[in-house]
């Protein structure tokens, strides 16, 4: 793992505990909460003293006298009732800066494991819209920061491809074009490899189908029949769900490649069907699954329940299995294929329920093994009415027609704020798509997963506050200078610390390893984005203060330069584990 300051800190801090005698876990060290007093703070002396029966300033004063043999530090500082308050030299600052490899690079993978992500969760025959679009942001940015961090990280987009939508459109097509092979009980084959319909034919089938099964009781049974005998494997039915899904496919992957999104896996529900019969003879030989009322069950209620949990339902009463058959399938698969310590769901956190059922049924049968299974829910994208968002017209917006408006949106900006004016067109047209996907990512991940955020293009699209068009543009400004810089002949060179613009930088560079091991632990994006917006702040804050090119001493000169060129490396490495690109000009 990465060196981390505040790890480094907090283990000298916990010596100074453990030499009086206390628990060293009470000496983590944190950043200051009041920045212009110190740079970090200990609290524990207060538990410490509280445990001990001793007067806790007195206690700080003996931890005190441990620190200030350590020559890190330039301040050990005794506050209130017993806080510590710690700055560290200008020199410490600078080693610590002095291997940006140690601090920026990735670790080698799978030295920490292995973990596997299921995101994405697109249907097949539907196009993609709005709805998928956290699942595929947070998805990539998680994804991205495992593999960053030394985990062997394997991502499955996990189609929906095995349920009554099946049904649906086999039943729809049949009734349209009745005359094909597929639906002639008696043919033998072979199946033709054209599919008769394509992706557009599918967009327009489906919902028609939908609503014909619902205005119609015998379009919705005869669509349940059909499922059920896909399932069961009638040939002409599973030569025509291939074609579904090989067309489907091609669209999906052209929607995630749009967004720079990309997958290790393109298993679907339909993958584990062969484990089904097998899984379901093994539950119900060890008593773990049961029929109730003529369906297939496992009880997954516990005593501590607060509410009633339903049971699991494997088999329904017609034969037909469902997503909760499928996903536990997929669990059996998952572990014996790739062995991972951890399985994340990255899904809406309105399906908690289901993956609560899943995954007590997954272990209650040991098919988890030693895996962890976690889902990793989040909120909803609303319009400014606070509802989910929708098109004008009250439709879901597809995904394409929405990543087309943040570049236009991004476009309208650029022009407004005189941005390649005199460049090609081909390279503002690909500013303009880099600009409109960092606003749509960093709006997104800026938020705390869990959370619902207002959708609003005008806003997301800004260069002025905290947006992804403004991190890259910081990103820019840094890129600027350092070109200027080995245009004159300029390099950088070994950091050395001497203004308080240049420490907070340095602090705000040294943060990043804690940024990432909290966006890990935490699932959760937003702690990034705060780390890159803080860094920028901070970088602004130094080039506003300080002559840089213009800096008459050489080895000054060539210290800021040095900041620069970290800087530029740490925003342009956090803000691609967030699945944001840094155009090279703006």
């Amino acid at each position: 793992m990465r060196p981390s300051l505040i790890a480094d800190l907090t283990a000298a801090m916990g010596k100074a505990f453990a030499a009086e005698g206390l628990d060293p876990a009470l000496g983590r060290v944190q950043v200051s909460d009041r920045p212009d007093l110190a740079q970090f703070q200990s609290n524990g002396a207060l538990a410490a003293a509280k445990a001990a029966k001793a007067n806790p300033r007195a206690l700080a004063e003996k931890l005190a006298a441990h620190l200030k043999t350590d020559p890190r530090f330039a301040k050990v500082e005794i506050a209130g009732p017993g806080f510590l308050n710690l700055d560290l030299t200008d020199d410490a600052l600078a080693a610590a800066l002095a291997t940006p490899d140690a601090l920026l690079a990735p670790d080698a993978g799978g030295a920490r494991g292995k973990v596997l992500i299921d995101f994405g969760g697109p249907n097949v025959a539907k196009a993609m819209h709005v709805g998928h679009l956290r699942s595929s942001i947070l998805g990539d940015a998680l994804q991205r920061h495992f593999r960053f961090a030394g985990y062997a990280a394997t991502s499955d987009v996990h189609l929906g491809d095995w349920g009554k939508p099946m049904g649906l459109l086999i039943t729809e097509i049949a009734a349209r074009q009745p005359d094909l092979p597929y639906f002639d009980a008696a043919f033998a084959g072979p199946y033709p490899a054209q599919s008769p319909v394509s992706m557009d034919d599918l967009e327009i089938l489906y919902p028609a189908a939908a609503a014909a099964a619902k205005a119609d009781p015998a379009r919705d049974e005869a669509a349940r029949i059909a499922t059920a005998e896909l399932q069961q494997g009638r040939p002409g039915y599973r030569a025509l769900w291939k074609h579904f899904v090989d067309v489907s496919i091609a669209g999906i992957k052209r929607e995630f490649a749009s967004l720079g999104v990309v997958f290790d896996l393109w298993k679907g529900e339909a993958d584990v069907d062969p484990l089904i019969g097998p899984m379901l003879d093994d539950l119900k030989a060890r008593g773990i699954a049961e029929l109730d009322d003529g369906a297939l069950i496992v009880r997954v209620a516990e005593p501590d329940d607060k509410k009633e949990t339903p049971p699991l339902i494997l088999v329904k009463r017609d034969g037909g299995v469902l997503y909760e058959t499928t996903d536990v399938a997929t669990i059996v698969d998952r572990v014996r294929t790739f062995a991972p310590q951890q399985i994340l769901y990255v899904v809406d956190q309105r399906q908690h329920e289901h993956f609560e059922k899943v995954f007590r049924a997954s272990r209650k049968a040991g098919y988890a093994g030693e895996t962890a299974l976690e889902h990793i829910g989040f909120g909803t994208i609303n319009g400014a009415d606070g509802k989910p968002f929708k098109t004008r017209a009250g439709g879901v917006l597809k995904l394409y027609d929405l990543i087309e408006m943040a570049k236009a949106e991004a476009g309208k900006r650029l022009v407004e704020q005189g941005i390649g004016a005199d460049y090609p067109q081909a390279e503002r047209d690909e500013i303009a798509r880099q600009v409109g996907l960092a606003a749509i990512k960093f709006a997104d991940l800026s938020n705390y997963r869990l959370t619902n955020y207002i959708f609003d293009l005008e806003r997301f699209t800004r260069f002025e506050g905290k947006t992804g068009p403004y991190l890259q543009y910081a990103a820019v400004r840094v890129k600027s200078l350092l070109r200027k810089a080995a245009d004159e002949g300029q390099t950088p060179g070994p950091i050395a610390i001497h203004a308080a613009e240049e420490r907070g930088l340095a602090l705000a560079l040294l943060r990043f390893p804690d940024a990432l091991e909290e966006t890990l632990r935490t699932r959760a994006p937003n702690v990034m984005c705060e780390y890159a917006f803080r860094l920028a702040q901070a970088f602004s804050s130094f080039y506003a203060a300080h002559h840089i090119l213009s800096e008459a001493d050489p080895a000054l000169r060539a210290s800021r330069l040095g900041l620069a060129a970290l800087t530029l490396r740490a925003l342009e490495t956090s803000l691609g584990l967030l699945g944001i690109e840094v155009p090279e000009r703006m």
